[in-house]
């Protein structure tokens, strides 16, 4: 009984704070907030709560917004701007509530740390396929966040269903596992309190092994925590940051550091990128009331990268045949008049390197797909990509556009990356193609 009584005072505090800090979301549309029922397999009763704008994207993304402890999806949605970022960018927000005592979702109990085991993340995924039914969605662009209880259920979607979510962004969470327990108690105080640690193998085994068999890519995760965190203490950040490097094969050692506001440090793993597989941002004397930064989430998963069309959402029910799942066409003739200019930074160290690269279309037609070529100095070779495939990985490269950012408007621009091996010379290739037309190299 005590256990339980700090879990509800420590999620009412959550909720208070949260309250008080995060600016109210009044997104500029008509578009209003809807329950939906009969969503699917609940076998927690969760309530789905779905914003979709009135403006959406023909193939849209999907993103899971997972509330605090005592909340619900209505007041996550009115708390936080990811429903602003939806009427900007054409993609759609499903809030789900949590109806238990306390109104914490379940990241505890065995079987929610099983995948397709039973509770809250199949009723969740329950969700998504509903979306993805219904409105066409993106299976490439589907992602998850939260704060505090929902920032603990984005690690747990994650770990679960790395073949459905591509990215998360966890606001004041512990790592997938840490929170488990095996006498029905729904609070780990020994988690919370950071005193639970792992090496990186043993906290990505927990994941492994919760989908045994899986070979996969794993989900981009980006990591926020405040140093002064008393609910969910700060030790918890360094865990996750261990759990999610070990998942993707990276070393604890970030591949870049940096200042992105007045007390934060921002280090990521991987990649120097702006979308790299880890990013971790501490934030300097912050408690667990930490302010979340929905742009900055939704610039890491990508779905800013294009406007959504002036099409409506459809309302009819499931489409009569199976969505497309193919990428748009790797390649189209060249802009008319044809114009465009490419942005290169590069990271080395030691044997390997990251580059950065920004494609602006400058010309004054829509591209539809897009082809970049260029050739890597001698000694280069590409061991992973974001945002593009790239192939071959040395020589004479062509980057192709990936599912959802193949559209460049005029003067739209789009980033890309790739990190890369190296036998010492770091230099950038000498010139850039887009569509066959010479770029300009900025």
């Amino acid at each position: 009984m005590r256990l339980r009584s700090i879990a509800i005072g420590a999620a009412g505090l959550a909720t208070a704070l949260i309250a008080a800090t995060l600016t109210l979301a009044q997104p500029a549309s008509a578009a209003t907030l809807t329950e939906v029922t009969g969503f699917g397999t609940n076998p927690s009763n969760l309530r789905m709560h779905l914003y979709v704008p009135d403006r959406v994207q023909a193939r849209p993304g999907i993103l899971v917004a997972v509330h605090y402890c005592t909340g619900t999806g209505p007041a996550f949605y009115s708390g936080t701007q990811f429903a602003q970022q939806a009427d900007q960018y054409g993609f759609i927000v499903i809030y789900p509530s949590a109806t238990r005592s306390g109104q914490c979702f379940d990241v505890y109990s065995p079987q929610a740390l099983r995948r397709d085991g039973g509770s809250d993340p199949v009723s969740i995924r329950s969700m998504v396929s509903y979306v993805q039914q219904r409105y066409n969605a993106d299976p490439n662009r589907i992602f998850a966040t939260g704060v505090s209880s929902g920032a603990m259920m984005t690690n747990v979607l994650l770990g679960l269903y790395p073949d459905v979510f591509k990215a998360g962004a966890a606001f004041a969470g512990v790592p997938f596992g840490c929170f488990a327990t095996t006498d029905g108690s729904t609070w780990n105080s020994q988690c919370a309190n950071g005193q639970i640690t792992r090496t990186a193998q043993q906290w990505g085994d927990l994941v492994r092994n919760a989908y045994p068999g899986y070979t996969g890519a794993r989900p981009r995760m980006q990591l926020w925590h405040g140093t002064n965190d008393e609910t969910l203490r700060y030790p918890n950040f360094n865990e996750e940051i261990k759990q999610w490097t070990n998942l993707h094969g990276l070393s604890q050692t970030p591949t870049s550091t940096d200042t992105p506001a007045s007390g934060q440090t921002r280090t990521r793993y991987g990649s120097s990128g702006g979308q790299a597989p880890v990013e971790a941002i501490s934030m300097q004397g912050v408690p667990h009331n930490l302010p979340v930064n929905a742009a900055e989430a939704i610039r890491f998963f990508g779905l800013n990268t294009s406007t959504p069309p002036t099409s409506t959402p459809p309302t009819s029910g499931p489409p009569t045949s199976t969505p497309p799942t193919s990428v748009p066409p790797t390649t189209t003739p060249p802009p008319t008049g044809g114009a465009c200019r490419v942005g290169y930074t590069v990271n080395a160290w030691n044997t390997g390197l990251t580059s950065s690269i920004t494609i602006t279309n400058t010309s004054s037609t829509t591209v539809n797909g897009w082809a970049l070529a260029f050739t890597l100095p001698g000694g280069q070779t590409i061991t992973s990509g974001w945002n593009a495939s790239y192939s071959p990985n040395s020589g004479a490269v062509t980057a192709r556009n990936a599912s959802y950012n193949g559209t460049l408007a005029p003067n739209a621009s789009t980033g890309i990356g790739f990190q890369a091996t190296h036998t010492g010379n770091t230099g950038r290739p000498a010139s850039f193609t887009l569509n066959g037309v010479a770029c300009t190299v900025a």
